[in-house]
This record gives C-alpha cells, sequence and structure tokens, in this order.
C-alpha cells in the first residue's frame, strides 16, 4: 500500500477531496494544495574505539527492540545533518564527536506506530577521543564494542543499518 493512501484529508484546508495526483502525490481539487510525499531524513553513526572495534547499539523500543543498531536517529526540523549525528550521539551515547565524515546514503521504511515512514538514512564515520561518558540513553538499552571479525550484519534489526554496515564492512571504510 503506498504510504498517500492513508491520508485522506487535504492537510492545508481539511477538505475529504484529496485525490490522487501522481505517484508521489495528491491533490486537495478544494484548495488546489498539492501534497508532495518525500522521504523523511535520519542518520547512523559508524565509530570505533582505539582498538578498531565498532561501538553498536541495542535497542530499546520497537521497532526492532533487542536487535543490534548502530547510534544515529531522525534530523529534526531546521537541523543539519551534521547537527543531528552530533545531537544524536549525545543523546544517545553521552559522547561527543570530535570530528566526523559522511559516507553514503540508503533509503530506508522505518514502521512507526503503525505507518512507514520512508526516510533517506545518511552515514557517517564519527570519531570520539573520550569514551569515559559513554552510557546507553534514549531508545538505547546497551552500548558494547565489537571486533571487525565479531559483525554479523543479519543482527542488525532495521534493513538499512543492516545493508550499511555489509556496505561498511565491504568496502573497507574501516
Amino acid at each position: 500500500m503506498h504510504p498517500l493512501s492513508l491520508f485522506k484529508y487535504c492537510p492545508k484546508c481539511g477538505s475529504s477531496h484529496f485525490v490522487e495526483n501522481n505517484f508521489k502525490s495528491k491533490r486537495c481539487e478544494t484548495c488546489k494544495f498539492v501534497y508532495y510525499f518525500n522521504s523523511s531524513a535520519a542518520t547512523a553513526a559508524f565509530i570505533l574505539n582505539k582498538d578498531d572495534k565498532l561501538l553498536v547499539a541495542k535497542r530499546a523500543k520497537d521497532p526492532s527492540k533487542g536487535t543490534l543498531d548502530l547510534p544515529g536517529g531522525f534530523i529534526d526540523l531546521y537541523e543539519t545533518a551534521e547537527e543531528a549525528i552530533k545531537r544524536e550521539i549525545a543523546e544517545e551515547t553521552g559522547l561527543t564527536i570530535e570530528k566526523f565524515n559522511y559516507l553514503f546514503s540508503l533509503p530506508n521504511i522505518y514502521p512507526y506506530s503503525g505507518f512507514e515512514v520512508h526516510t533517506v538514512d545518511l552515514f557517517f564515520q564519527c570519531h570520539i577521543n573520550d569514551f569515559s561518558m559513554m552510557q546507553a540513553h534514549d531508545d538505547v538499552e546497551e552500548l558494547f564494542f565489537l571486533d571487525k571479525k565479531e559483525i554479523k550484519p543479519e543482527l542488525f534489526g532495521l534493513k538499512s543499518i543492516r545493508k550499511a554496515v555489509e556496505i561498511w564492512l565491504r568496502d573497507s571504510f574501516i
């Protein structure tokens, strides 16, 4: 089912005459507003410690509660991806990013409250000098490091994260 099928009323005027315009949009026949369904943006971080082990999170909440994840999250309104990765890492881990490099992006579908949120996930290689304040917060149950040889992409619950870990391991971003 296309996500736009869930939108029955115009978000601008409330009219029920909100019809398909094309694959990406709906149009209000009352006020002529056209709503495009675009992806939300999210960030995720690959963080290595001094022993070249990857920081991994265990998800505390659904979707995919109890599976592995990378620290990160949604980009807020009026926030850059760079600001978001720093904020999300601080919120989830208590850590401060010293520097980072953008790696790549992947599309994803993030199930949330019975709705499929289409996202573009932006992946960063982040560098942290001090791990002494590391502690699981927010929607993270646990944080730990895995040696590259111990990383099993199939244990990561979200599709884009799983695919990103595969790419990261394969393309030697480490």
